[in-house]
C-alpha cells in the first residue's frame, strides 16, 4: 500500500473557469491587462483565449509600429498607450486604468497560457491570498535552460527569490514571471515606480513587506511565438540589482493594518499546508471593495488612450 499519494493524484482538477461570487456572495470582477509593443505577431492568441476569463480586458501599448493596436481593437480589448519607458510603465498605466477587484498581468508574445488565468485568480477570489504569481520553477520554463543568457538570468532570478525568502521567512521559487494575478486594491496600494520589467521583482517584493498575503500557482513558460525578445540580461542587470537592494533593504513600507504575511504555493486551487495554512489566510482579509469604472480614462504625463472598441 502506498502510504504517501503524491500531490498530482490526491489535488482537485486545476480549475477551468472561473468562479466570480467570492465568501461574501459578491460578484468579483477581473481585468487582464497586457503590455506589449510590436506584437503583432503573437498578441491574437493570447487575447482570443484570455477575453473569455476577463470583465475587462486591457492591451497597454508601448507605441508599436506594426498591427498590434488594430489587432487588440480588432478582438475588443481597450487599448491604451503607455508612456513610451518600458513594461513598468505600462503595468503601471494599466494598473491606474483598470476598473476591476483583480488584475491579472500576462505577456503579450506567447509565452503564458491564459488557461492558467482561472488557477491564478481563485485563490484571491476565494479569500485565501492578495497576490498569486505564477512560478516557472514549478510549471517549468523552455526559456530558462539552453543558452548562457538563460543561465544568467535563472541564476539572477534565484538568488534574488532565496533572497527574499531568507530575509522574510517565506518560500517562494519565482519573483520575476510577468505572469500574475492581484488585488486591485492591493496593487494600488502599493505605488509601484519600476519603469522595467524590475517591476516584477519591486511588486513580490513589496507585497511581502507591506504584510499582503502572497502565494504561487504552477504555470509553465513557453518559448515565444514569433520573433525575438528585446529583453538582454547584460543591458538591464545593474538596474535590477539596484532595485533588489533597495526595494529588499532600504523601501519601507507606509504603516498599515495586517498581520504577518503569508507565502506559500497554491495547488489546483488548495493551498499547500508545507508553507502556509488555509486558516492562517483566511484571517488577513477579503476581496477588495468593488471598484467603479468611469466612462472614459485619462492618462497622465504624455500618454493618450485609444477608444475601445467595445464594451464588455
Amino acid at each position: 500500500m502506498t502510504d504517501n499519494l503524491p500531490n498530482w493524484y490526491t489535488q482537485p482538477a486545476r480549475p477551468t473557469a472561473i468562479t466570480h461570487q467570492g465568501p461574501d456572495g459578491r460578484e468579483v470582477q477581473i481585468s487582464v491587462i497586457v503590455p506589449c509593443r510590436n506584437e503583432g505577431r503573437n498578441i491574437r492568441p493570447v487575447l482570443e483565449w484570455a477575453a473569455p476569463h476577463a470583465d475587462e480586458l486591457l492591451v497597454v501599448d508601448g507605441h508599436s509600429c506594426d498591427d498590434t493596436r488594430a489587432i487588440a481593437a480588432e478582438l475588443g480589448a481597450t487599448v491604451l498607450l503607455d508612456n513610451g519607458k518600458g513594461k513598468g510603465d505600462a503595468l503601471r498605466v494599466g494598473i491606474a486604468h483598470a476598473s476591476g477587484d483583480i488584475l491579472v498581468f500576462i505577456d503579450a508574445d506567447g509565452s503564458h497560457d491564459p488557461r492558467d488565468i482561472p488557477a491564478l485568480v481563485q485563490p484571491i477570489i476565494a479569500g485565501n491570498a492578495d497576490h498569486v504569481s505564477g512560478s516557472r520553477m514549478l510549471g517549468g520554463s523552455d526559456e530558462l535552460h539552453a543558452t548562457i543568457n538563460q543561465f544568467v538570468r535563472l541564476f539572477g532570478s534565484q538568488v534574488i527569490t532565496l533572497s527574499i525568502n531568507y530575509t522574510q521567512g517565506v518560500r517562494l521559487t519565482d519573483s520575476q514571471n510577468g505572469f500574475r494575478a492581484i488585488r486591485a486594491e492591493v496593487a494600488r496600494s502599493l505605488a509601484l515606480e519600476s519603469e522595467i520589467p524590475t517591476i516584477e521583482q519591486e511588486m513580490v517584493i513589496k507585497t511581502v513587506r507591506s504584510g499582503y498575503r502572497i502565494c504561487e500557482v504552477a504555470t509553465h513558460e513557453y518559448v515565444r511565438s514569433n520573433g525575438e525578445s528585446n529583453f538582454r540580461v547584460l543591458d538591464v542587470w545593474f538596474q535590477f540589482v539596484k532595485s533588489w537592494l533597495y526595494y529588499l533593504f532600504i523601501w519601507r513600507p507606509p504603516r498599515r493594518t495586517a498581520g504577518r504575511v503569508n507565502a506559500g504555493r497554491v495547488n489546483t486551487g488548495s493551498v499547500n499546508t508545507g508553507s502556509v495554512n488555509a486558516e492562517s489566510l483566511e484571517q488577513s482579509g477579503n476581496i477588495a471593495e468593488e471598484t467603479n469604472s468611469p466612462g472614459s480614462h485619462k492618462l497622465s504625463g504624455p500618454g493618450e488612450q485609444i477608444p475601445k472598441a467595445r464594451s464588455r
